[in-house]
């Protein structure tokens, strides 16, 4: 049915539906699954078609042009499939490939209409899925996609599911975890698991409802399955006849369809079952579970009978206490609701026949702060992590938690995509499935731009997701961090504004939903915390302003609301409640019932002209402090940094600049400040400037007693020529690399350090490639990165990492790499020393994990940093050495001037006996 309307919606021709041979014409297309179509198997019979490849597969398909399949058909399409999910996967296949997006309903691409379709005489596309269950949850779903759905369907029906299970069968997923805070799927609508069944969509529940029964039904029948004191409680110590009996029914009633039954037991309402592990209890739970399971098939073993064990939270903590479940059921490992996978199997774990799985989120409710709202996951995020799940061999379940669904189109597809074929996506192909995706659903033209303008919002929210964005996130005094990044995203923004007029009409709701609207939000939001930031800071030092960025945070307060309600009239409304998750205003870990402004600091002007100075680097400011500084300046530093001139007052005064020295230069040595501040550009003429440290000031002279003296701090290296210098140069007291800048290194005889491109919060983050289970513990025999450097500092310095938050997803294995500077021992770190909770928020809310070793330089001049391997999983995104001028910020500084680059050597270890 599907094929035929959208062969329609893109010819304008209905093709016609035949079940007789006889009746077929000259061109046709023929599907059917291998083993129940008698003409498929004729033609493989015959030798026509090939399936070889497919032989055993599940869920295989071949897409093939046969000439002749049967008298009176010159050339036939054939699509043959293993069995029913792989025939419907080839046959959408062939949807997608004339044109029809898998989001041409959920997200109103539109259909690129042709007048001829064509297909190449010699096409044969052979494929199958490389994990078994491929899967989305619907979870923490209202208010945005239940008041949707209520205002759509009336419920979670199945003309709602219908919707879903079309798109996953046209992304190639087929498993789902239905919408469940307040609903249950088989309860609420008997055809909800009738079509499901019939679209060949595996129905699961959640981590904590067991054999198919939702946790809402307990709520509606449980006082039915109860007996004397312990009457309908959720708790099997005391009522295990009643849920044994409870669950009994969940798995008759499922006997017909193609299900996974979750094992196990959570307490009510996705909470721990108890305060103490009971390992006891819960192994007479899975038992009994399993009893009830062999009853219920009694016509067929137990092991193929699909049955999962969640180990989510507090459950991994079951099994990492010794408890066991059969090995036909698979274990599913959770991450940590963040993205970063807990835990996955060991090689001896890899043998069990149940196999191993992955449960990851894109949305979650709870702490350490809830995000519900918007894409806040970058696909290098995911591939990072499912990658090393697909290595260490959980492939039989990929299931991720989409929320509502709506603003996770992108994520979603390429979590599905890559699960369907790992291989197909390695990293190098990142930011090609970006411009892949965007040609599709908006035509090549704008592909590149596109996949760069969802790349840039979305490696933003990955940075600091928004719901945990606050007024003194970016700093307001360092590295122009906080400008940096509102410039960033307001060009951003403006890109994708000009996108939005110059694309075809026809594409502008999807564009709106997909890209635009994400971009220009998510933008709003950080913008909408640095202006309040900006308020509070110029109300603080009295600036006449100050108010100006109060209006300003209201306004994008006030856009962040017109944009939700943009989304809302979509196409006549379709969309309508769709963006109305709260995201603006937490407090603690739950959302606030509404978006909520930030406290906004007012400031009352005099009327007399009052001049203030202050200098990027702190709150103070003259008169009130009379010893301002600049950073120090340095040839290899930032060319220019900045005094600011303000005005406390309202009425007008003029200022006049001199310098103590003749090669300090300034922006401007005279003018007027109104009531906008003016900011004072200063550099050095380093031509002019002598070598060694220099203290000097600029003086700026206006209103009230004397003058601001700006003390002004210059370091000019004494060289004799270039080649002293050589690396990423030290200057105001740091050295700033991003990671994948290393001049030199060395792989070793199981893999080297590579770039994975997109991944991090700057520019992208380095691993070991391949994969393995190999561990390195002396680090003469580890692969390595080395950075060359110059430094001008001697004593102590401190080398801080940025890594990504990752876990220890083996047992008794942290993640470690060794450092050294010089010729020096190699110190041993370990990303992962603080498993304190405190330490895991605050990594999981910044997005990287901090470690630090310290080093001793004896002589200035030229260093070298060496990085070594040890262990499997270390993602590694900046370095940051401080020789005593580092400033606190939120990503760091700009990466470091480098000078003369040298070619990168790869020699390869020899292996060794």
């Amino acid at each position: 049915m599907h094929l035929r309307q959208d062969i329609q919606r893109v010819s304008g021709s209905r093709p016609r539906l035949v079940t007789d041979q006889k009746k077929l014409k000259r061109y046709t297309l023929i599907a059917g699954q291998i083993g129940k179509s008698p003409l498929i198997d004729r033609l493989i019979a015959e030798r026509q078609i090939d399936v070889s490849a497919i032989a055993n597969q599940w869920e295989g398909y071949l897409i093939q042009v046969v000439r002749n399949p049967v008298e009176g058909v010159d050339q036939g399409l054939v699509i043959a499939g293993t069995d029913r999910r792989g025939t419907a996967y080839g046959i959408y296949e062939v949807s997608e490939q004339i044109g029809v997006s898998p989001w041409y309903w959920w997200a109103d691409v539109p259909v690129r209409e042709r007048e001829s379709l064509y297909i190449h005489r010699d096409t044969r596309v052979v494929d199958w899925p490389r994990v078994r269950y491929r899967g989305i949850f619907l979870n923490d779903e209202a208010p945005a996609l239940t008041n949707w759905v209520k205002e759509k369907y009336g419920d979670y029906n199945h003309k709602f599911y219908e919707k879903v299970f079309e798109l996953m069968m046209r992304l190639k997923a087929n498993y789902l975890w239905p919408a469940m805070w307040n609903n249950a799927f088989s309860d609420d609508d008997p055809l909800n698991m009738v079509r499901a069944h019939e679209y060949g969509i595996v129905m699961g529940t959640s981590h904590h409802e067991p054999m198919m029964r939702a946790d809402k039904e307990w709520n509606r029948y449980g006082k039915d399955f109860g007996s004397g004191a312990a009457r309908g409680a959720w708790d099997y110590a005391t009522n295990p006849e009643g849920l044994y009996d409870f669950w009994l029914q969940g798995a008759k009633r499922n006997k017909p369809y193609d299900s996974i039954y979750t094992l196990g037991m959570r307490g009510q309402e996705d909470t721990p079952m108890s305060e103490e592990q009971n390992i006891g209890l819960l192994e007479t739970i899975v038992n009994d579970q399993r009893q009830i399971l062999g009853k219920v098939f009694d016509g067929r073993p137990l092991s193929e009978v699909p049955q999962v064990w969640a180990l989510y939270k507090e459950v991994q903590g079951y099994y990492e206490n010794g408890m066991r479940v059969p090995e036909d059921v698979t274990l599913l490992w959770a991450d940590d609701n963040w993205g970063n996978i807990r835990r996955l199997p060991t090689p001896e774990e890899r043998s069990r026949s149940g196999g191993a799985g992955v449960y990851y989120h894109f949305d979650y409710v709870g702490g350490p702060r809830s995000y519900r709202w918007i894409n806040v996951t970058p696909i290098a995020k995911v591939w990072e992590q499912m990658n090393l799940a697909y290595a260490y061999g959980a492939n039989r379940i990929w299931l991720v938690n989409v929320g509502d669904l709506k603003p996770q189109e992108f994520p979603t597809e390429f979590f599905l995509r890559m699960a369907w074929n790992p291989d197909a996506w390695p990293k190098e192909r990142l930011q090609e499935f970006g411009e892949l995706w965007a040609a599709r659903e908006f035509g090549g033209a704008y592909a590149r731009e596109i996949a760069a303008l969802v790349q840039g919002y979305s490696r933003h929210n990955g940075r600091r997701k928004p719901e945990l964005v606050e007024a003194d996130t970016y700093s307001q005094h360092h590295y122009n961090e906080a400008m940096r990044v509102y410039t960033e995203l307001a060009e951003l923004s403006r890109r994708a504004d000009d996108l939005y007029r110059k694309i075809d009409s026809q594409y502008r709701d999807a564009f709106f939903q997909l890209v635009l609207y994400p971009v220009k939000a998510s933008a709003a939001v950080s913008q909408l915390y640095i202006s309040t930031a900006r308020n509070r800071l110029y109300a603080s030092q009295g600036r006449a302003e100050a108010n100006d960025y109060a209006q300003k945070a209201r306004e994008l307060f006030a856009l962040d609301a017109d944009l939700s309600e943009q989304f809302h009239r979509i196409n006549g409304g379709k969309w309508n409640h769709m963006m109305s998750q709260p995201h603006i205003g937490y407090t603690h870990w739950n959302n606030p019932p509404a978006n909520t402004l930030p406290a906004l600091a007012h400031y009352r002007p005099h009327s007399e002209a009052d001049m203030g100075v202050t200098v990027e680097g702190g709150d103070d400011f003259w008169p009130a402090a009379a010893n301002l500084a600049l950073p120090e300046f340095s040839p290899y530093g930032e060319t220019s940094h900045t005094i600011e001139i303000f005005n406390r007052g309202t009425r007008p005064f003029d200022f006049a600049v001199t310098t103590s020295a003749p090669w300090i230069r300034v922006s401007t040595t005279e003018g007027t400040v109104k009531q906008h501040t003016l900011p004072l550009s200063v550099a050095i003429d380093w031509e002019k400037a002598p070598a060694g440290r220099h203290r000097e000031t600029v003086d700026i002279r206006g209103t009230g007693w004397g003058s601001a003296k700006i003390q002004v701090s210059s370091f000019k290296p004494d060289v004799s020529s270039g080649e002293d210098v050589q690396g990423y140069v030290e200057a105001d007291g740091y050295i700033s690399i991003e990671a994948a800048g290393f001049t030199h290194k060395r792989d070793g005889a199981h893999g080297g350090w590579e770039e994975i491109p997109l991944h991090g919060r700057t520019r992208s983050s380095i691993a070991v490639f391949p994969v393995s289970d190999r561990v390195y513990e002396d680090p003469i025999h580890a692969p390595y990165v080395e950075y060359d450097l110059t430094l001008f500092t001697t004593g102590q310095v401190r080398v801080q990492t940025l890594a990504a938050p990752s876990l220890n997803f083996q047992p008794q294995r942290g993640l470690r790499y060794a450092i050294a500077l010089d010729d020096g021992e190699p110190q041993v770190v370990d990303i992962l020393a603080d498993l304190s909770k405190g330490a895991w928020e605050t990594a999981v809310k910044d997005g990287v994990r901090k470690s630090q070793s310290v080093h001793r330089v004896d002589n200035a001049g030229r260093h070298t940093l060496r990085i070594y391997a040890l262990d499997p999983g270390v993602t590694l995104q900046k370095i940051l050495i401080d020789t005593g001028g580092l400033k606190p910020s939120y990503l760091g500084p700009p990466q470091s001037q480098f000078v003369e680059r040298r070619l990168v050597k790869n020699p390869t270890l020899e292996k060794k006996p």
